[in-house]
């Protein structure tokens, strides 16, 4: 099992490049099932659950190819025959996004059979909401051992109001009513720069959308979908983590090949810890924090709200400013781990249910410590990088989810950070989460 070696003490300076999101890539990559011709996606980030996604449009009948080279983040996928439109337990088991296949599925093969989303580390995604939204579009559909099966002839479009705000269901429902009969009025729906992303390739290849990027999504169905080459969005996640990165060391770093303006809750919240952030370019941040940081209150919201997906990394900012920084967490009823293992380097942090209270300055102090999910494990990272010795991240394949190559970007900035282990060895211990 893989784990890092991080010696902390050094600041990082220089230029650290952003990959493409993985939250981006795995619905678009899902939209290829919709048409019959090739979809090329450039940006695509070399992360464990691209690779899954792959295994499972593979296992469908779709031909993936890979790009090799200079073309190294490229895939191309043709869903020209479906063979066998299931998402088996065995592929999906180590990623939620599984069902965004779904919503495609039914909408191109009339049936879809989905393996149900199993227990998830930091909270239940229940997938009730996509149930809902099928069935109303005229989806029969039924549960039976740990599959969902859904079948429609052709799905019509529908007025369809999300009881709460779901990314997935949005992305999911959207991809379902490209090509259904009619008009989808979706109302209530996520406005994350991914759901954005995604209705940018679906129009490319021929849909009718109006209003990706609001609450409210309007939808004319067509018959058909054509090919489209499309690049995934930079991933927005990635890039706060490492602005958060070059604060909390009191480095000098520039984030490049990145969107600033998908990351203003996140710059808001650093320039008020203290950090000095410089916008040098459509793609380019710098960050930098030569003075004491500052506390600051946080609450996880909703695009464009402060993301949950941030927390754990900002909780770690948090442990080395003066004061003390209230964390509420209101996505994920269960998105707290990484604080036990924080405590047990040094940290002062006190949970109150949804609530965290963190007192800082902390004297963070190396430890071996166990990662229990995506974010979780990056905010262990950035603490391993400002604490006294050399400290040792247990089960660091959950960052391989979502991070590429991580170690190296870091090292390439002055991290001392060592991976020990086979990065491709299979892991069936695998928890799902992030």
């Amino acid at each position: 099992m893989d784990k890092f070696v991080i010696r902390g003490g050094n600041p990082l300076v220089g230029t650290i490049r952003v990959s493409g999101a993985k939250n981006s890539a795995l619905p678009c990559m899902a939209a290829a099932i919709l048409t019959e011709e090739e979809v090329i996606l450039e940006n695509i980030p070399q992360v464990r659950d691209i690779a899954t996604e792959q295994r499972l449009l593979a296992s469908m009948g779709a031909e993936v190819e890979l790009g090799y080279g200079s073309a190294e983040h490229r895939t191309t996928i043709c869903c020209r025959t479906l063979s066998d439109p299931v998402a088996k337990y065995e592929i999906v088991k180590t990623m939620r996004a599984s069902s965004l296949v779904l919503g495609p599925l039914v909408a191109r093969a009339g049936m879809a059979r989905v393996a149900m989303p199993g227990g998830c580390a930091i909270g239940g995604r229940p997938i009730d909401l996509h149930i809902a939204g099928l069935e109303k579009m005229g989806a029969t559909i039924t549960q039976e051992h740990g599959y969902l099966e859904a079948r429609a002839d052709r799905l019509r479009g529908a007025h369809l109001v999300f009881d709460k705000i779901t990314v997935t269901g949005t992305e999911d429902l959207l991809m379902a009513a490209v090509l259904a009969e009619g008009e989808t009025l979706m109302e209530n729906c996520a406005r994350e720069p991914e759901v954005t992303d995604l209705a940018t390739l679906l129009i490319a290849m021929g849909a009718r959308i109006e209003g990706a990027g609001t609450a409210t999504i309007r939808v004319q169905g067509v018959p058909r979908l054509h090919g489209a080459r499309h690049r995934i969005n930079p991933d927005r996640i990635e890039a706060g983590t490492f602005l958060v990165a070059g604060a909390i060391t009191r480095g000098d770093l520039i984030v490049a090949d990145c969107n600033p303006s998908h990351l203003g809750a996140v710059i808001t919240k650093l320039q008020e810890s203290g950090a000095r952030i410089d916008i040098l370019s459509p793609d380019e941040i710098r960050v930098q924090a030569d003075g004491p940081l500052r506390a600051a209150d946080i609450s996880t919201e909703e695009y464009p709200g402060f993301p949950t997906d941030m927390q754990a990394q900002y909780m770690a900012l948090a442990t080395q400013a003066e004061g003390v920084s209230v964390v509420k967490e209101n996505i994920f009823e269960n998105r707290f781990m990484h604080v036990q293992e924080l405590v047990r380097m040094g940290a002062n942090i006190k949970l109150d249910g949804r609530t965290a209270t963190v007192r800082g300055p902390a004297k963070l102090s190396a430890a071996a410590v166990m990662c229990s999910d995506l974010r979780a494990s990056a905010s262990l990272v950035l603490a391993a990088l400002v604490a006294d010795g050399e400290s040792i991240l247990d089960r660091v394949y959950h960052m391989d989810r979502g991070y590429e190559h991580i170690e190296e970007k870091l090292c390439g900035v002055g991290a001392q950070i060592q991976r020990l282990g086979n990065i491709f060895a299979p892991k069936e211990e695998e928890v799902v989460a992030g």
